[in-house]
């Protein structure tokens, strides 16, 4: 397989079309085929299915794509090393809870874009399970998650700055209006959670989800932050969350914060990545730029 020809499958498996991936290329319709005939030719097997009207990918195709697209980046970055360019090149692919994406992160990327404008940042928004599994195959660089650090040996992980967690409620709402509320006065509360995996739903189920004795009523399960935020508006319940994610409505009063007392008031920050195996160029500039913007206890 030549660079040349995964330029090429991976511009038609884009476009679905020789003709527009001929004009995106600048070659020649019949160059765009060639090429692709020559990549059957040396796969053994067709990656596209032109029996009917419309080119499609076969399933040796689609499993090409991905194999394709890290084959080109992988070229880009030896390319860069061997030119000897200061600045890193390619491609950081990163995991975060949709949280860190919209209040934390667009900072970060901004800074990281003037210092290292030749990396191009892929932003993944995901639950903790979700960007965890992604660095883990391979398909993320790095993800943010909010809780503990993963224990498993193929992880490196850095500590951040801590997040304040307060649990909110509809306005006008009993809890609000208390001075102190006790986690067992909680427990006779109606709440809205996230789905399994999310770091919200772990700091619920760590807390309130594992008191003695009688718990708050989950009365809903809601995967976007932002439909969630709505529904506690509206007097569905109350909900455990990062400060960060609720900032806006409690301070137009869309949401109230519950006084509660003897519960827990803040959870860790922490960027994830691979111990081993060969990292995107942009992988540590990025980590420093974290840990700069975002408070990183010393390394």
């Amino acid at each position: 397989m030549q660079l040349r020809q995964l330029n090429t499958f991976r511009t038609v498996a884009e476009t679905l079309n020789i003709t527009r991936a001929a004009e995106r290329l600048n070659y020649a319709q019949s160059s765009v085929t060639e090429q692709i005939q020559s990549l059957e030719a040396d796969l053994g097997v067709a990656v596209f299915d032109r029996s009917g009207r419309r080119l499609r990918l076969t399933a040796a195709g689609n499993r090409l794509v991905g194999y394709a697209e890290r084959m080109l980046q992988l070229a880009e970055e030896a390319r860069a090393a061997v030119a000897g360019m200061e600045d890193p090149a390619g491609e950081l692919a990163i995991g975060a809870p949709e949280t860190l994406c919209v209040y934390r992160l667009p900072s970060l990327l901004t800074r990281f874009r003037e210092t290292h404008p030749n990396v191009r940042v892929l932003l993944r928004p995901g639950n903790r399970s979700q960007s965890r599994a992604g660095v883990r195959e391979g398909s993320l660089d790095l993800c943010f998650t909010f809780g503990p650090p993963t224990t498993e040996p193929e992880f490196e992980s850095m500590a951040l700055a801590s997040e304040a967690v307060v649990v909110v409620a509809p306005p006008g709402h009993p809890l609000t209006r208390m001075q102190e509320v006790s986690t067992a006065q909680l427990a006779g509360a109606d709440f809205l959670v996230t789905e399994p995996g999310c770091s919200y739903r772990r700091m619920y189920d760590e807390t309130l989800g594992t008191i003695h004795g009688p718990r708050p009523a989950v009365v809903a399960e809601v995967t976007s932050i932002g439909a969630l935020r709505s529904c506690v508006a509206e007097g569905m319940g109350c909900a455990l969350l990062p400060q960060i994610a609720v900032a806006a409505d409690l301070a137009r009063g869309a949401l109230e914060t519950v006084p509660w007392t003897d519960g827990r008031r803040e959870t860790q920050l922490h960027v994830s990545w691979r111990a081993h195996g060969n990292p995107s160029p942009g992988l540590h500039p990025f980590l420093d730029t974290a840990r700069e913007l975002l408070g990183s206890p010393a390394m």
